[in-house]
Parts: structure tokens; C-alpha cells; sequence
């Protein structure tokens, strides 16, 4: 909370005009290009981050498929990630996100304006449809966020269990997978403190269809979370 008051605090001339803007593209989804509603977000992002001394390092952008259709995996570490990811990646996405956090505020027009997918986890039907519809929008071109472990991880750096189920619109898409590694994601949000901070988004080399196409669900799961706990331990000290 600290933090958020900072970003505030420090971008007070902006704020209102910035959340009206942001507010009216989440009202009107459709009357805005994806690229366009991109550009106004990596906007506000940059501006909070500076604000609230949080510094954003980022290594294999070049590792980002040249054409879209693709899906991030990164480990979940809390409210801050998607920001984190957005601050740095230089394509748009949208997000598969659980229903309960629909409603918070910020998050909730953020999720509006990137038409992001919100999942019952309790509801399989709905989450079998929220699935096939991100497939079908990843074949036709919409990159994604899923986040494996289902809820953030409350280890730091440490990432829970990577849920096999989580790689189904990969595998019905036939897409890349791209890994993604968040070091100390966790600190801007869900830390009471205003000290400056790194986090740190590590985008790891893709696995293609022909790479996983013989792999279950699990198998794919279970290489991704060794890889990007392997980031995380060699780069956790810097």
C-alpha cells in the first residue's frame, strides 16, 4: 500500500487525466486497437514504476517469438507481475486471470482493456471454454499470460508446482511456449516498504510444437518450472 501511495503521490498531476483516460479505454474495449490500448498502459506502468523506485531489468526479449500467437508462462509471485511483464514486453497480450481478482480496481481495467479471460477455477465447463477460446485466439494471432501455478506463490522466489492443465491452450493451439522467469516480483506489492527495488523478467528460449508435441500436459509443466526455477536460482543474487 505504501508503495501505490508513492506512484500516486509522485504522479499526482497525472493521475486524474491518466485514470480517466485509462477508465474510458476500459469502458470502450472494442473502439480502441489492441496496439493502441497497449501504448497507454506500458504508459502508466512506466510512469508508476519510476515513481514508486521500482526498476524493471529485462534479459532475451530477443527469445520472443517475431510473430504473434504465442503464450507466456511465467512463475506467479503476485499482483505486481503482470506489470512487471508489461513494462518490458514490446508486444501486446491479454491474460487468463481468476475470477476473484475481477473486481480490484486498477487490475479490473487493466483486465477490460487487454479483454483478458477470467476463470472459475471452481467450474470446469467454464474453465474448459475459457480454454478453448484462448486457443482459438492465440491460432488467430492474440498472445497471452497464463499463470502455471494456478495462484502466486508465497515462497519469494521459490515457484509452486506447475499445474499440467494450465499448458492446454498451448497444446490445443499448437503454439509457442515462451517461459518466464520473475525474480522479486513479489516485492513492490505484497512487501510494506517504499525502498527501491529490481525486479528482474527473464524471457527464456521457446518451446515450439515440435518440441512438445509428443510431451502430456504434465511433462510440458514439469520442463517449464525446471527451467525457470534454474533462471531464478542463477540470477536470485544480483
Amino acid at each position: 500500500m505504501k508503495r501505490i501511495l508513492l506512484m500516486v503521490i509522485r504522479n499526482i498531476v497525472l493521475v486524474l487525466p491518466m485514470w480517466i483516460r485509462l477508465c474510458y479505454h476500459a469502458a470502450h474495449p472494442d473502439k480502441y486497437k489492441e496496439q493502441e490500448h497497449f501504448k497507454m498502459l506500458k504508459f502508466i506502468d512506466h510512469r508508476a514504476n519510476k515513481a514508486g523506485n521500482v526498476e524493471i531489468v529485462a534479459s532475451g526479449i530477443e527469445n520472443i517469438p517475431k510473430e504473434n500467437g504465442f503464450i507466456f508462462y511465467p512463475n506467479h509471485q503476485g499482483m505486481y507481475d503482470v506489470l512487471a511483464i508489461m513494462e518490458v514486453a514490446p508486444v501486446p497480450f491479454s491474460v487468463v486471470a481468476k475470477k476473484e481478482v475481477a473486481n480490484i480496481p486498477f487490475l479490473k481495467q487493466i483486465f477490460s482493456c487487454v479483454k483478458a479471460k477470467m476463470m472459475d477455477r471452481e467450474d470446469i465447463r467454464q474453465s474448459l471454454q475459457v480454454i478453448m477460446q484462448v486457443a482459438k485466439e492465440v491460432k488467430e494471432g492474440r498472445n497471452y499470460i497464463i499463470f502455471p501455478e494456478g495462484t502466486r506463490s508465497k515462497n519469494g522466489n521459490t515457484v509452486g508446482e506447475f499445474k499440467g492443465g494450465s499448458f492446454k491452450a498451448a497444446t490445443k493451439a499448437k503454439c509457442p511456449i515462451v517461459p518466464v522467469a520473475l525474480i522479486n516480483a513479489f516485492k513492490p506489492f505484497d512487501t510494506n516498504s517504499i525502498e527501491q527495488v529490481k525486479v528482474q523478467v527473464h524471457f527464456l528460449e521457446p518451446l515450439y510444437y515440435e518440441d512438445y508435441k509428443e510431451m502430456k500436459t504434465t511433462e510440458i509443466a514439469q520442463v517449464v518450472q525446471d527451467r525457470i526455477q534454474k533462471m531464478i536460482y542463477d540470477h536470485v543474487e544480483e
